[in-house]
């Protein structure tokens, strides 16, 4: 289960059709959207069920969705059920509860309560608490998440555990790679830089994901006009889509990457791969994650990173061997690194000769699919 059919299809790729040739008979439980059909095409034609569920508090919406999970659970009588997203770990472990499915699986990905406060951070503390608290077993996809879960006393830690080195999925090690790549683009780094029209000496940081405030990009867009007035090489691509109802970033920061020639926005795009190919180095200020993809793919084509020093990223950079590390919500710092970035190329290529292997050895995706089988098959 995840609240939609696009968290299934980012953050289970493949998952779903791995553990379906291996035994399982899986069920994709998610809301109605447009990629559904999509989506269980290519986690191998599996069967799928839509309920519609809110991202966002609704209590009527979400009493109506639970009441519809109830109803399919006691149908379908599956023997585990495995929630992803916050909304469906809640509902979904809800309605298993009362209908006594006897192994209730959540995978905690990232808590939203973190850059709360006050009333409504009551609340995300206690749908969290129920959400656990229906849970046979947690998975928090982090060993940092598994100690802030621990310290908040979000859920006993005798249900906890980390699967593998951490992540939902870990990634496609091979797919991420500059020689798949090239193959399947039939273009290598320096065509894609021409394409994107980078000169040889510019030096391309990337940001891939949600254009919202909460991934930092108001301080990220403010540390490029600060850094264009000294470096004239200095480039930033952007691959993601704005959310304008969710978060949005400030209108002038919109403005800067429809109108500045060094802020090359590429909106949404299905294959990244080009793109980190063609940048020297991953920016991500994010101010939360749950164990971000983006990261593990940049390291995966070879690219350092500037994380900040938040829960899943601290753990896939190690500060000064494959990245670097700041704290968030904090545009000087950021500025100071991306700077650094730019005047330290040396110490930039040693760590990024470190960073494919970092990712391959911890975090390849077969490794953790077999992690998570044997957890199925230990079942009983």
């Amino acid at each position: 289960m995840t609240t939609i059919p696009a968290s299934m299809r980012g953050l289970l790729q493949n998952q779903l059709k791995f553990m379906s040739e291996n035994g399982y008979e899986v069920i994709a439980l998610s809301s109605d959207d447009e990629c559904f059909d999509s989506m269980l095409h290519e986690q191998g034609d599996i069967r799928g069920i839509r309920v519609n569920m809110e991202r966002h508090t609704s209590p009527l919406r979400d009493l109506k969705a639970l009441i519809r999970i109830y109803k399919i659970f006691r149908k379908e009588k599956p023997f585990i059920i495995h929630t992803h997203t916050p909304k469906a770990g809640l509902l979904g472990m809800l309605a298993g509860k009362l209908a006594r499915v006897p192994h209730r699986l959540h995978t905690t990905a990232g808590l939203p309560l973190l850059v709360y406060s006050g009333l409504y951070r009551k609340v995300l503390n206690a749908m969290e608490r129920l959400t656990n608290a229906c849970a046979t077993q947690v998975f928090p996809n982090s060993f940092n998440m598994m100690k802030i879960m621990e310290d908040l006393k979000l859920c006993k830690p005798k249900k906890m555990k980390v699967i593998g080195n951490g992540s939902s999925n870990g990634i496609d090690t091979e797919h991420f790679s500059v020689k798949k790549t090239v193959e399947d683009t039939v273009k290598d780094r320096d065509a894609w830089r021409r394409e994107l029209g980078l000169k040889d000496d510019d030096f391309a940081f990337v940001f891939v994901g949600r254009v919202v405030k909460d991934k930092g990009i108001n301080e990220l867009v403010n540390c490029m006009r600060r850094l264009l007035q000294q470096y004239n090489n200095c480039r930033l691509i952007t691959v993601g889509r704005y959310e304008s109802n969710l978060d949005p970033i400030d209108p002038e920061n919109v403005e800067f990457f429809k109108s500045n020639e060094s802020a090359i926005f590429m909106g949404w795009q299905k294959d990244v791969r080009p793109f980190l190919m063609a940048a020297d180095a991953l920016v991500f200020p994010s101010y939360r994650e749950g164990f971000p993809n983006v990261v593990m793919q940049a390291g995966a084509m070879g690219l350092p990173a500037i994380v900040t020093d938040i829960n899943g990223c601290n753990e896939i950079i190690e500060e000064g061997k494959n990245g670097r590390i700041i704290p968030p919500h904090n545009e000087d710092a950021l500025f100071d690194m991306m700077e650094w970035f730019l005047n330290n190329l040396h110490e930039v290529k040693l760590m990024s000769s470190n960073a494919r292997e970092m990712i391959v050895s911890r975090y390849d995706r077969q490794a953790i699919w077999q992690e998570i089988l044997k957890v199925y098959n230990s079942l009983t």
